[in-house]
């Protein structure tokens, strides 16, 4: 092949201290162009001394005789090439010729391997240091894999490469396909230069494998040292004493060392040092446009996949937002659920409470019958727990309807209707539930006993206060504290609880939290939207309005101890054992000094 014996022109011999070159000085130094292009380089010299000069003046060389190149540009200082050779400018700034992305780096190495065109692969202009990373590595890994089928001698540079090839560790993917290329690339016909103004915090693995290194000015002394271990220590004194564009040339196929002083580049210099005379930017040519229109259809298609990405996210957020709403209601309607159960449970307890008169004469009348058979009772007792079952699910779904009802704005009739399947549903599931057949069996109708045992059980007040007490016990917290300001304020509008029990005051939410107070019997509708304080009331309906004004009092204290406790705790308790003490004297006798002294209605009606 022509170029295994093609040259380049790049410096001349200098004289001065160093170099064991047998030319005198001003001889011409030319490098034979397959070791430049298959090898493995290193340029070095402190900022200002001239390794990027030397870099140019090898491209151009190259250029000249049409021998593509691919410069990994650092700093944007390579585009001066494109005032004589149509050169490809990708990067990332607007004043490339195309802005590329990790997406392009095959189409980047088949351009350059496969048409000859030379690429400035500008990586200045990417604010984020891993985009960067990750162009290289693919550009270079695309390189690496076309170069093993066409085995095409084509040089890799890269500015820089302490960044990517750094002594202390730490490499990153770019920095390894670098060490594979040189290691391996040479045999498959891929060449690479590394230019670096610090050796010292380059890998040294990668320095000691080039076969040819230009050694420019230096100074610091770690940098020195450096020379001392490659070259000789000699060198190390003298590499500090170059001028601008003097470097120490290595070569492997010469065996030399020469000090020479390389030529000046030809072209637009972009990485000179800016200076107060007027800065003019030459014409720079342009690279064809059907190259940079098939990068653009790489783009374009890029740019199409990252909107529907995009797209894709955003429904995908949406419906997660959906799901998460629809978790919170189904968990709303679950603690609705629950709390129907346990109210229509409350419920079939009240059925069967021994003030209503219903419990008590079965026991009473089975053991006058025959003795202590607790059968028939409870056959009888689970029979109505089945029909209360089944009347709980109707009262349940009447009363978590969420339309017409008198807990929210805009009810209507339907919360009325609601209220009376409630009630129709209780009062056929649980006999002797409603006022009316509890103030029938307490009538004068009612045989002596029997009245003297209805009337009785008032000193099962306790029993009243434990069943209470657990309803607001399953109630939820919000819930609670709502109540606890319904008892202090009396009345008001459920948004207004809502946010006073420290809740964010939402409407829906509100309303739920109120329905549940509502079909306690712990609140009640006063118009307009407003629902005021009914614990007392209830307290005196289940006692059939039998109680004495100071009882009624005790009973309401034991009670909302359990969502006040601050304002309950002594009353309860006081409650709670006069009830009990009550419940311990026997029928017609005079309780313990402390109990309630009031005489029964049997003993009433007795006198």
């Amino acid at each position: 092949m022509a170029e295994d014996t093609e040259t380049i022109a790049v410096a001349n011999v200098s004289d001065g201290p160093g170099g064991d070159g047998a030319d005198d000085p001003g001889a011409p130094v030319d490098l034979p162009v397959v070791d430049i292009l298959t090898g493995r380089g290193f340029i070095t010299g402190k900022s200002g001394s001239g390794k990027s000069n030397t870099a140019s003046v090898m491209i151009e060389s190259l250029l000249d005789k049409s021998f593509p190149v691919l410069i990994v540009d650092t700093d944007g200082e390579y585009y001066g090439l494109k005032e004589q050779f149509e050169l490809l400018h990708a990067g990332a700034d607007e004043e490339c010729d195309i802005v590329v992305s990790p997406e392009h780096a095959e189409k980047i190495a088949a351009l350059a391997l496969e048409e000859n065109v030379p690429i400035i692969l500008d990586v200045s202009g990417y604010l984020d240091d891993d985009e960067a990373q990750e162009l290289l590595t693919e550009v270079a890994k695309s390189l690496f894999a076309k170069e093993k089928k066409l085995k095409k001698p084509f040089l890799l540079l890269v500015e820089e490469c302490h960044e990517y090839l750094p002594e202390g560790g730490g490499m990153t993917e770019a920095g390894q396909m670098l060490i594979k290329i040189g290691k391996r690339g040479r045999k498959h016909g891929l060449g690479i230069v590394g230019i670096s103004q610090r050796p010292a915090d380059v890998k040294k693995d990668f320095i000691t494998q080039c076969d040819w290194l230009v050694w420019h000015r230096l100074t610091w002394d770690n940098d020195t040292k450096v020379v001392g271990r490659i070259l000789g220590s000699s060198y190390a004194d003298a590499v500090e004493g170059l001028g601008d564009g003097e470097a120490f040339l290595a070569t492997d196929w010469s065996g030399s060392l020469r000090r020479v002083q390389f030529h000046k580049k030809r072209t637009f210099d972009a990485g000179a040092t800016p200076g107060l005379e007027d800065f003019e930017r030459p014409e720079l040519k342009s690279i064809d446009g059907d190259l940079v229109s098939e990068l653009e259809t790489i783009s374009d298609s890029q740019a199409r996949r990252e909107s529907e990405i995009a797209d894709l996210r955003r429904e995908l957020d949406e419906k997660d937002a959906a799901i998460r709403e629809l978790e919170r209601e189904l968990e709303e309607a679950r603690d609705l659920s629950r709390m129907a159960d346990r109210f229509a449970q409350a419920m079939f307890r009240t059925a069967n409470a021994p003030y209503r008169g219903v419990g008590n004469e079965v026991d009473a009348d089975t053991a006058a019958v025959g003795g202590s058979d607790d059968s028939q009772t409870g056959t009888s007792t689970l029979d109505e727990y089945g029909d209360a079952d089944a009347s709980g699910d109707a009262v349940s779904e009447a009363a978590t309807s969420d339309t017409g009802t008198a807990d929210g704005p805009g009810a209507t009739e339907t919360d009325a209707d609601a209220e009376a399947a409630v009630t129709a549903a209780a009062a056929e599931a649980y006999p002797g539930h409603d006022t009316e057949a509890a103030d029938a069996e307490t009538s004068a109708d009612v045989a002596p006993e029997r009245a003297h045992r209805a009337t009785d059980n008032l000193t099962g007040r306790a029993d009243v206060i434990d069943r209470l007490r657990g309803v607001v016990a399953s109630l939820p917290d919000a819930a609670q504290r709502m109540l606890a300001f319904y008892r202090e304020v009396d009345a008001c509008d459920p948004v207004d609880a809502h946010v006073a029990a420290g809740e964010v005051g939402d409407t829906r939410l509100a309303y739920s939290q109120n329905r549940l107070l509502r079909r306690a019997g712990f609140v009640e509708h006063v118009g307009r939207g407003r629902y005021a304080y009914a614990l007392p009331g209830l307290v005196r309906e289940e006692f059939a309005d039998r109680l004495e004004a100071g009882e009624l009092r005790a009973v309401a204290a034991a009670v909302e101890a359990e969502f006040a406790p601050g304002d309950g705790d002594t009353v309860a308790a006081g409650a709670r054992r006069e009830a009990d003490t009550q419940a311990a004297a026997p029928p017609g006798r005079e309780p313990a000094p402390g109990a309630n002294s009031e005489p029964t209605g049997a003993e009433a009606g007795s006198e």
